[in-house]
């Protein structure tokens, strides 16, 4: 039976998924709550404060389609904002352009672990898909060793994920403390962002959990294979 189809697989990671979809409501219930909550700048606005302030005034601030999709591109130096957040003046559009441009200072100051990840991200990008085909082909042909291979790529992508969890928990912390530092969010009003950001990072913690189940579900599977060739 194909991986992606086989119901233990579920059943493995089960945990995460619950976890990640609880992590999305909340996502979607604070942002929605703290959209109605006004701030003084608009989430672009704050930004580029927040950015200029630090001395990364070579940083772009563009706007770009979709819903939350927004994010820091290091190789060009590019904080990317969704409408939602890029235009309104919300205590929700503020708080995820702050965690935005908290990654950009980041890159400015020579943070580790965002140097880390930046390298990390593209073993996992081969680990996701090249560790599966390996897997599977090492289980179809009973080859056990390539199994194994492809087992330890997809542990690229578990590797990526430890990495990404406390970048993204140190961007929340840098964006709240510019938020109020700079005055763009009185410390009273802060809680509607926080509850932004701090549930946004569960999401985060759900796909590492994810992550860690999935690489012991092919664990398994390569052990069960091997403990049925005896």
């Amino acid at each position: 039976m194909p991986l992606f189809i086989d119901p233990m697989y579920f059943v493995f990671v089960a945990p995460a998924l619950l976890l990640g979809l609880w992590a999305q409501w909340r996502v979607k219930s604070a942002f929605a709550r703290a959209s109605q909550e006004p701030a003084p700048l608009s989430g672009a606005a704050a930004a580029r404060h927040i950015l200029d302030s630090a001395g990364a005034t070579d940083v772009r601030i563009e706007t770009m389609p979709g819903h939350l999709t927004d994010h820091y591109d290091p190789r060009e130096k590019v904080l990317r904002l969704s409408p939602d957040v890029y235009g309104a003046r919300s205590l929700a559009a503020v708080g995820i352009a702050a965690h935005e441009a908290g990654h950009a200072l980041q890159d400015a100051h020579g943070f580790g672990l965002m140097a880390v990840r930046n390298v990390a991200v593209g073993v996992a990008n081969i680990g996701s898909g090249m560790g599966m085909l390996l897997l599977m082909l090492g289980l179809g042909f009973a080859m056990q060793t390539l199994a194994w291979v492809g087992v330890a790529l997809f542990a690229g992508t578990v590797f990526f994920q430890f990495v990404n969890l406390p970048v993204e928990i140190d961007a929340s912390n840098r964006a709240k403390a510019q938020l109020v530092n700079l005055g763009i969010v009185p410390s009273a009003e802060m809680p509607a962002v926080n509850a932004v950001l701090n549930a946004a990072a569960w999401t985060y913690v759900a796909a590492t959990l994810q992550s860690i189940l999935t690489l012991l579900y092919y664990a398994s599977l390569v052990m069960g294979n091997s403990s049925d060739d005896r």
